[in-house]
């Protein structure tokens, strides 16, 4: 159990590919005493994350190929299942999420006010460009939002933060690995929420954008805007009752 919180059982979830150069750093700015284990799922890196990652003494899961961010995601959620995990939080390990704001994300969740606990890199306005966003990326960003706001009738400053906590009943109660396998993974988690009434807070995060910290190019943004459009598309179908899709049973 948490050193912090001895009533719940902390897992940290690395979805990582080719991760060698930042995981040390990324472990090394978890707060002392608030994740109780460490599980990374390497998705067949190439450059040794998996070896070193066991030479740390973490829990690892290789894929035998790249199968994508939502897959590697869907193995960290089942794996902290698994292990037991009251709460779960995702932390990337390319170090672009800032490890030492874990209680910020855990604390709600174990007070009981949240299910779902999101950061944010838009809640400070401006602060995201500030940090190194590329711009077009930052527009799309608040272009996504507000669209998703409007459809899902939700108040979130940003959709499309890879750094989250859960609790274990809101991994449990969604059809998580009828997910994508793709980035858009994320956001039909959040229509998952949606639908199941569950409560997301959201937590002010900084934004790190630097050499080596993985970020999808302008090409494969315009994939995963297509995607967003496509669920919610289908959100409207299944509250329509015209389609009944399995993710949102």
């Amino acid at each position: 159990m948490s050193q912090k919180y001895p009533k719940f059982k902390i897992v940290a979830v690395l979805p990582a590919y080719n991760a060698v150069h930042t995981l040390q750093r990324t472990l090394n700015d978890i707060p002392e005493g608030w994740v109780d284990e460490v599980i990374l799922v390497d998705d067949a890196s190439a450059d040794g994350t998996a070896e070193l990652a066991r030479n740390l003494g973490l829990k690892v899961f290789v894929h035998s190929k790249n199968l994508g961010y939502g897959a590697n995601q869907k193995t960290c959620y089942q794996e902290a299942l698994g292990a037991n995990a009251d709460i779960i939080i995702m932390i990337h390990p390319d170090h672009q999420y800032d490890p030492r704001l874990v209680p910020d994300l855990l604390l709600p969740i174990i007070r009981g006010d949240a299910e779902a606990v999101f950061g944010s890199r838009m809640m400070r306005p401006g602060e995201a460009l500030r940090g190194g966003m590329p711009w077009w990326k930052y527009v799309a960003n608040i272009f996504l939002t507000k669209l998703e706001n409007l459809v899902l009738g939700l108040r979130l400053t940003e959709y499309h933060s890879g750094f989250r906590a859960y609790s274990k009943n809101t991994i449990q109660m969604i059809n998580f690995t009828a997910n994508s396998n793709d980035f858009v993974f994320d956001t039909e988690i959040i229509i998952q929420l949606k639908l199941k009434n569950l409560k997301i807070q959201e937590v002010p995060i900084s934004t790190r954008y630097f050499k080596g910290a993985s970020m999808i190019g302008f090409k494969r943004s315009l994939i995963y805007g297509f995607f967003i459009f496509r669920n919610l598309g289908q959100y409207i179908l299944f509250k329509l009752n015209l389609v009944n899709y399995d993710k949102f049973k």
